[in-house]
């Protein structure tokens, strides 16, 4: 058994995948208690103070789109892992071996559209904080405008966009039949386009996180394991329309 094990082609691409994943979630555990240490030295230096936030430098911003990066690689990279593995399926050659080049190629594709939200993830972060609506801890203290990504979140769950992006994601082979290509350009393209339909499902899931704390690592792992339940769940558009009764339930709660 293990011997069968070892010699399934599809082994090195899964082994890949989990190692990208563990590493990126290592980062995010380093960051954040290096984090917990700057503020909590922050806030010793600053006693009796009543000193602003102060603005962002380039330092700064590159910082935090580092981090939401490799926030995204470890959110997203394992429920994008059935379409990846079914895409390495059809990359094996005759003797059944798995071409790990154009594999890493999609891969690359498909976090390349992710890095892209994190640009957008980090401008809203910096708007936020230039505009002094965060706390210490990355999240919104003005209730109404938690209340209303909330809002807007479990309304985008109903959507007819928020359906058919997800419907591509729980089923990916027609995305990959229809648009295969074979040259390294057109399979970087193709890991484009499925994380763009990605993005697409999941992005406003992901401002959640500024309600509850950018760096809050719990909501971090339980919003990774709703998508991958959204993603892989029979009924998976039901499931995300329940969820966005919750959604708009919770900033019920917090508006009041």
């Amino acid at each position: 058994m293990l011997k069968r094990l070892i010699g399934n082609p599809q082994v090195p691409i899964i082994g890949g995948l989990v190692g990208i994943t563990a590493l990126s979630w290592w980062y995010m555990f380093y960051l954040a208690a290096d984090m917990s240490m700057s503020m909590q030295m922050m806030a010793e230096s600053m006693a009796g103070m009543s000193g602003m936030d102060m603005p962002w430098t380039f330092t700064d911003f590159t910082a935090n789109l580092l981090m939401w990066a490799v926030m995204m690689v470890a959110m997203m990279v394992p429920s994008a892992a059935p379409a990846i593995l079914l895409y390495a399926r059809l990359q094996q050659d005759k003797q059944g071996n798995t071409k790990t080049r154009p594999v890493a190629l999609f891969l690359g594709g498909y976090l390349a559209a992710w890095s892209l939200f994190s640009l957008g993830a980090t401008l809203a972060q910096w708007g936020l904080h230039e505009g002094a609506l965060l706390s210490g801890a990355m999240a919104i203290d003005h209730r109404w405008l938690a209340a209303a990504v909330l809002l807007i979140t479990g309304l985008y769950q109903w959507t007819p966009l928020k359906q058919a992006c997800l419907k591509h994601c729980q089923s990916p082979l027609g995305f990959l039949l229809g648009f295969w290509r074979d040259d390294s350009l057109g399979i970087v393209r193709m890991g484009w386009r499925h994380g763009l339909f990605c993005v697409g499902c999941c992005w406003l899931l992901m401002a959640i996180l500024f309600t509850v704390g950018v760096m809050n690592l719990i909501w971090v792992a339980l919003i990774a394991v709703y998508v991958l339940l959204e993603k892989v769940v029979p009924n998976g558009q039901r499931f995300a329309r329940i969820s966005g009764v919750l959604l708009c339930g919770s900033a019920v709660v917090v508006a009041l």
